[in-house]
């Protein structure tokens, strides 16, 4: 067995994935929403299920409500705040977590016209890709702050809007032991969130622009 970044990080992340509960979902036959990588039947079933009395043609009226919202210039402020609602049209149900459904897949597209990016895994609650990992080769010891960079220009592209906007953790890991004192974290995992250029902030501040560092 070769020993590169799927083997030594990616596929051990997604076994580890697997045993948390989430299921591996591959693309080869999924269909989703190429403006935003919702998986429309995967969010379609759980708001059925989350919602009990909600009707098909609400679920659809939802799922364009939320396009609408990660077209916000507030660097994911509304859609936040929508899915944190614990009552009335709820995107998650944070009571009976059993209710929601987990997926784990593996090189899913963010595309808008000729700009792109593929995380190397998206954690999909719902159908809604909540989470991405970007995992980096043991040893490589610009792997983590590379991809962070990367990561940094990516989010100040417009076109990438509505994907920073769903976006509430990245996760960065070289599946090695931390090592206590670092100035420049490179070893381990790290996760983040957006925030501004200007000041530190959550995703619920109002910024267009925003960027990452680790916590």
């Amino acid at each position: 067995m070769s020993f590169n970044e799927d083997s030594r990080v990616k596929i051990p992340t997604i076994l580890h994935l697997m045993k948390l509960g989430y299921q591996y979902l591959s693309l080869k036959d999924a269909k989703w929403d190429i403006d935003t990588n919702i998986f429309p039947e995967l969010f379609h079933d759980a708001m059925m299920r989350i919602n009990g009395s909600i009707k098909d043609d609400e679920v659809k009226r939802l799922f364009e409500d939320v396009k609408l919202l990660l077209d916000n210039e507030d660097l994911g402020k509304a859609f936040f705040d929508k899915l944190s609602e614990r009552s009335g049209t709820k995107l998650i149900d944070f009571e009976k977590f059993n209710n929601n459904s987990f997926h784990v897949v593996t090189e899913l597209t963010c595309k808008n016209g000729d700009e792109e990016f593929r995380p190397d895994i998206t954690l999909l609650i719902n159908g809604m890709p909540l989470v991405f990992i970007e995992v980096k080769k043991p040893h490589n010891r610009e792997g983590i702050i590379a991809e962070r960079n990367r990561i940094n220009t990516r989010f100040e592209n417009p076109k990438f809007k509505r994907f920073v906007n769903i976006t509430q953790f990245m996760i960065f890991s070289n599946n090695m032991e931390y090592v206590d004192g670092d100035p420049e974290p490179l070893r381990g995992a790290f996760y983040a969130s957006s925030l501004t250029t200007n000041r530190y902030s959550t995703i619920s501040v109002k910024k267009r622009r925003s960027t990452i560092r680790h916590y």
